[in-house]
């Protein structure tokens, strides 16, 4: 992928975290490409995490012919006409939908706010539980859902930028599809520009930037640093507020400079903890290998800076 640098630190963030990322840019930048390619700089399976796969893909009939055992993470790409049921699972006797079938793996919704707007706010529960329950008369049944949600969207309904105070007020409109309580539930927002003609004609030796085999070796260090401090099934998006009171301390500093952050851009509580997480990583993808490393204040720093949409 030629270009877009500060979108590749945003998802080796991301995958070193497990946090959940939304790619916002016009089309043709990559968005779609990227995060399908997500899944690749994330670590391998464990045998563990292979069968709880395997079992829920066998529960709802998607194992090929021949296929004892899932050995990849999952990518799911639902299309935006995909109904409640579908994305979450359910019918007459329930079957696990999309979030269940990228559980350890990959949920992708491309054009997220094209996306039913009862579609995008069921899974406000399961990105926070990783649980989702299904209810019927007769059973209440309850399917795994511990997914990384990728989404991208275009800036406006016809893709291109806003330009002048139209243009703004139709990117304002396009973007009050997205409920603030969903977009809280997303750790990552960053922007996908596009890409200097430059960058996309350079010539093969003369191409700098990050390849996917250095984003996974940083991937790779950084989750070695959860499971040495926190164990193997808990990664830093899945830190309560009172783990993060013991296993993010900040410093004076950083705690200063979230607080001013919190006021000045009208963040939420919610955020406030997404901030923390997501600063943990940063501080564990810069730190050694299995040794946790304190929270400076530019760590804390750039985890604000992901923090694009849900400001005043």
């Amino acid at each position: 992928m030629r270009g877009q640098e500060a979108v590749k630190r945003a998802i080796v963030i991301a995958a070193a975290g497990g946090h959940n990322i939304l790619m916002l840019g016009p089309p043709g930048t990559g968005k779609t490409m990227m995060a399908k390619a997500l899944a690749g700089v994330l670590p391998s399976l464990t045998p563990e995490e292979a069968i709880e796969i395997t079992r829920i893909w066998s529960a709802a009939g998607q194992l090929q012919p021949g296929t004892s055992l899932v050995t990849t993470r999952p990518v799911r790409t639902p299309h935006h006409t995909a109904s409640t049921a579908a994305i979450v699972g359910g019918g007459a006797i329930p079957r696990p939908g999309e979030i269940s079938l990228a559980h350890r793996g990959v949920l992708f919704l491309d054009e997220l706010p094209e996306f039913e707007r009862d579609v995008l706010e069921s899974l406000r529960q399961p990105l926070e539980d990783h649980v989702v329950t299904i209810a019927r008369a007769h059973a209440s049944v309850k399917f795994p859902a511990s997914f990384m949600l990728v989404a991208a969207m275009n800036p406006t309904p016809k893709g291109d930028m806003p330009v002048g105070e139209v243009g703004k007020r139709a990117m304002e409109r396009y973007m009050d599809r997205l409920s603030g309580p969903l977009l809280d539930r997303i750790d990552i927002h960053v922007e996908a520009p596009a890409v200097p003609f430059a960058t996309l004609s350079a010539a093969a030796g003369s191409r700098q930037g990050m390849s996917s085999s250095h984003m996974r070796d940083q991937v790779e260090r950084a989750r070695r640093t959860q499971i040495v401090r926190q164990g193997p099934l808990t990664n830093n998006a899945r830190l309560s507020g009172k783990q993060l009171d013991t296993l993010a301390t900040m410093s004076s500093e950083s705690t200063a400079m979230l607080g001013h952050a919190m006021t000045e851009l009208g963040l939420s509580a919610r955020a406030y903890d997404k901030i923390r997480r997501v600063s943990r990583t940063i501080a564990d993808l810069e730190g050694r290998d299995g040794e946790t490393s304190p929270i400076q204040t530019h760590h804390v720093a750039e985890a604000i800076g992901y923090r694009l949409l849900d400001r005043k």
